[in-house]
Formats: C-alpha cells, structure tokens, sequence
C-alpha cells in the first residue's frame, strides 16, 4: 500500500499545482505563446534552434523557464540535504526515450502539462491528448506490472550530478550576454516571451516546489491507478482549476475546437502521440517535467533524458517531425508509429521475472522514502 502522506505533503502537491497554474497563465499575459504559459516540450524546441540544432529561427530562444526549473529543484535539493547524484540505467535507451518524448509532444505539439493548461483555456483539442497520456500510462503500467525494470542504477560521483545545472547557468550567461553564435528569433513563437527575470524567477520557484512534492503528471495518475493515491493527481487537479480561474477572470478562455492557438484538429493523432508520451514516460520514471525536475537534483539518468530530448527537439523541426496549425505531416506520422514500436519493444526486452504490484516501481519507493525524510524533519 502507498504511503499516505500528511498534510505537509498534501500541501506541497497542491502548492506545486496552483504554482503551474498560475504561472502558465501569468506568463501568456507577460508574454509567452497564447497558452503556452508553460511547456517543456516546446521550450526544448526553442533552446535547440538557439543552439543551431536547428535552424528555424522562428522556434529559437533560450527560455528561461527551463533554466529556472533545473536550478531551482537543484537548490532546493542541495540545501535540503537531498541532491544525491545517481544513474547509470540504461543510458542510451533512456537518451532514446527522450527523443521519443519530443516526438510525441511535437505530435499534439505540447507536453502534458500544456495539455492542462491548453483545456483550462478553452482548448477542447486537449482532450484527446489528456486521454491518450492516461491511456499511455495505463499501458505503460501493464509493462511495470509484468516484470518491466531497467537496470538499476548507483551511486555516482558528485560531479556527475552538478553537469546539468552548469550547462543551465552558462545557457543563462549566454542569454543575457547573447553572443553571435547563439540564435534568438526576433518573429514568431521565439519573439514571444515575457520579461527574463520574470520567466527565470517563475522556473526557479515552481522548480523548488517540483523538487520537493516529487510532481510529476505520469505518477499522478499511475499511483492513482495502483493504490488510489491521490497525492500527486491533487496536484493536477489544483494545477487546472487555478489556470481556468485565471483564463476565465482575465478574458483568456474561449471554449471550442476550432481556431485554437497553437492547435489542429487531427485529433487521432493527438491520442496517439501522448499516448507514446505516458507510455514511455511511465517506462523512464517521470513525465518531460519531472525529467527536467530530476535532472537538477542529481539524476544522471534524467540528465540523458533532457539531453535526449533537446536533441530530439532540433530533429522534430529539422526532419519536419513537429505538426502545425494545418495537422500532422507524414513524417511525424511515421515517428509516432516507430515510437509505439519502440515502446512495445523496451517493454519486452526489459521484461524480468516476477514482480509484485508493491515493486512496480522504484519511483514509488524513492517518494514514499522522500516524504518520510521531510515528515520527520518537519
């Protein structure tokens, strides 16, 4: 049985929650893409053509948000006695897996958090992409549940643990001393942003708050789905509500399919690409945001993972992968199928022996053994 945590954690998911919700309207007012206050997916996007990994001008910035998350969840950690450096799991399928993450998101064209925030806003074309993402990790958790385990990870030097956060404070350099071989676009989505200091205080904020409830949007629904804990999905929950009370207070919610920023209507799609998302997310121990999360806090493994999908997000524009206002391209159609194929296939290669429900999966344990470290601090 999970543990069921007290007030104190009930309070950090929910904080977490109304954060996220807040801010992913907050920033689209500053500035941001219309309802894409936040996204993890699409600020790779942006930080890959910055970094000419693509070369799509118009999807090229250094977004502070990403930056902020990474260092926040790493402060938190290390003064919370609780940046512990580990990896070594399966390294390249998980750098794989990221890729598979941006292809997925670049289906729908949003992650599962601008699910959230796109529906707040009116955006039934979320819809199935929220279906598909629990669809996903419903299946995912059928793999967990018939002996699926990467393997395992150890302890590792400090140093291993402190790249991530190093390579996010000199992306930060570079975006404020921007020098000639960084790429910032001054027309499209790229010229949308709101005030640096304001996006980079809000990522280090949420990313604290991430750090210490352990949020993700896959555990939300996979403990759910095990145990009925509803610790995290609380979170989710509170996340949506607080957005759509901002959308509705500020004029930015307008309800329907058609016509919807940032958005198309092939909405099949949309299933299947965060379907692979929840799958594959559930498979790699944490959503895009939690990937994000743990890679500040000393997590090699999800460190491989951002990389992966940094460099999956300069292949999703340069191979045409992404989908645009006009639908999916071939190419991304094809991508999704590979991914679905990719997914099934880990599943069965990583398939062990027997395995209870209680060990389905060690990210569960790390949280319940989290929450009891910070109950009996507090």
């Amino acid at each position: 049985m999970i543990h069921t945590p007290g007030k104190r954690y009930w309070n950090s998911a929910v904080i977490t929650g109304v954060l996220l919700g807040i801010f992913g309207i907050w920033l689209t007012i500053l500035g941001n893409p219309e309802n894409s206050g936040i996204c993890i997916s699409c600020f790779l996007e942006n930080i890959a053509g910055a970094l000419h990994l693509h070369e799509n001008v118009r999807m090229s910035y250094l977004r502070p948000e990403i930056i902020g998350l990474v260092i926040g969840s790493f402060l938190i950690a290390l003064a919370g006695g609780r940046f512990r450096v580990k990896g070594g799991s399966s390294p390249l399928i998980r750098f794989i897996m990221g890729f598979y993450l941006m292809v997925g998101a670049s289906m729908f064209i949003g992650c599962p958090v601008k699910t959230v925030l796109r529906l707040s806003a009116g955006d039934l074309t979320a819809v199935p992409a929220i279906v598909g993402f629990v669809a996903g990790v419903w299946f995912g958790l059928q793999y967990l549940r018939g002996g699926f385990a990467l393997e395992k990870e150890k302890e590792l030097g400090k140093a291993n643990g402190l790249v991530i956060p190093a390579l996010m404070a000199m992306l930060l350099l570079f975006l404020l001393l921007r020098p000639a071989f960084i790429a910032l676009g001054t027309k499209g989505p790229a010229a949308m942003h709101a005030p640096i200091w304001i996006s980079l205080l809000a990522g280090i904020i949420i990313g604290g708050f991430a750090q210490r409830s352990t949020f993700c949007m896959m555990a939300g629904f996979r403990n759910f789905f095990i145990a009925r804990d509803g610790f995290l999905l609380k979170g989710i929950v509170t996340m949506f509500l607080v957005a759509l009370g901002l959308a509705l207070w500020t004029g930015n919610f307008r309800l329907g399919l058609n016509g919807q920023p940032g958005s198309h209507l092939a909405h099949g799609w949309s299933f299947l690409g965060m379907f692979l998302v929840g799958g594959i997310s559930v498979m790699a121990n944490g959503c895009p945001f939690r990937q994000v999360i743990m890679a500040g806090e000393g997590n090699t493994d999800a460190g491989l993972t951002l990389l992966g999908m940094l460099v999956g997000g300069g292949i999703v524009q340069s191979w045409e992968i992404r989908s645009t206002i006009a639908g999916p391209t071939f190419g991304g159609e094809i991508a999704v199928l590979t991914g679905l194929i990719f997914l099934s296939a880990i599943g069965i290669a990583f398939r062990t022996r027997k395995v209870g429900v209680q060990k389905v999966s060690v990210a569960q344990e790390e949280q319940q053994e989290e929450r009891k470290r910070l109950e009996v601090r507090g």
